[in-house]
């Protein structure tokens, strides 16, 4: 079980932007991020910085392997939010073959560098909000599946829906490899509870952020909002998760990242250590 952070958090937010791909500083976050004690980072993959991301090149592919070599922290996951700028529901004809096109050519760089993973986003404008959405991703899952089988990586989906729904639609795309990506915060904030969810998809669950929010509000820090940890690792443990977990935090003082993902680090150790305890 290895303990990640989403990319961006390391090092200083971009002009007016709380979470996206750090153009001039990607490079210096595998260093820090190591000596945070840190094992992971979850690559962002968006609109903001794609002309720039090293996923895009094979020479941006070579540097990462190598200052993940060098610095012992891996990448093994994407945080596709270009699909909160470009949705892969609700798009005209044209539209949603190019969105569903950039799913498989994205997944074929991930490839390349052995990332299992790749977490796509269905909140806030790209939320699933009606059955005609849920069947057309259904539909458009079953267009990339021939990759997904070829290249053995996971589709993760991270949503706002309710368990019932939730637990609905993975069955109907009915694939080993789509996954639940699990917000603890988000949950937190829409008033879910860990229990109700794990009991209607637990064992789909192929990946969590960790992350504290109030419910109806935004991010606070761990440990100030309404996230129910205690329930949420009883659940986990009783489904035997054994994957990563990422810390997708709120941010601290500006210029003190370092010392705050320190912090944070050892909070989540803690609430990871949980998963050890015996039932």
């Amino acid at each position: 079980m290895k303990l990640g952070i989403m990319q961006g958090r390391l090092v200083p937010p971009e002009p007016g932007r709380f979470q996206s791909f750090p153009r001039q500083h990607w490079r210096e976050e595998f260093a820090l991020a190591a000596a945070a004690g840190l094992e992971t980072i979850e690559w962002i993959y968006d609109a903001y910085g794609e002309d720039v991301n090293p996923l895009g090149t094979d020479v941006g592919l070579n540097a990462m392997q190598a200052l993940s070599a060098s610095h012992g922290v891996a990448v093994e996951s994407v945080c596709a939010d270009w699909f909160m700028d470009f949705p892969l529901l609700r798009a005209h004809d044209d539209e949603a073959l190019h969105r569903w096109q950039r799913l498989r050519w994205l997944m074929e760089r991930c490839a390349k560098l052995s990332i299992n993973r790749i977490i796509v986003p269905f909140v806030d404008a790209s939320a699933i909000e009606t059955p005609a959405d849920m069947e057309q991703l259904v539909a458009g899952i079953r267009t990339v599946t021939d990759v997904i089988d070829q290249l053995n990586i996971e589709i993760h989906l991270e949503t706002s829906l309710a368990p019932e729904p939730f637990a609905w639609l993975l069955s109907r795309i009915g694939h080993p490899r789509v996954k639940v990506n699990y917000d603890s915060g988000n949950s937190a904030s829409l008033g879910f509870k860990p229990a109700e969810e794990f009991a209607k998809y637990g064992s789909h669950v192929g990946s969590v952020h960790i992350k504290d929010r109030r419910l109806g509000g935004g991010t606070v820090p761990l440990g100030e909002g309404d996230t129910d940890f205690s329930g949420l690792f009883a659940a986990l443990r009783a489904v035997n998760y054994r994957r990563d977990f990422i810390l997708q935090v709120a941010r601290g003082l500006e210029g003190e990242e370092l010392a705050w993902a320190r912090e944070n680090t050892k909070k989540a150790r803690i609430l990871i250590s949980q998963l050890q305890t015996t039932r």
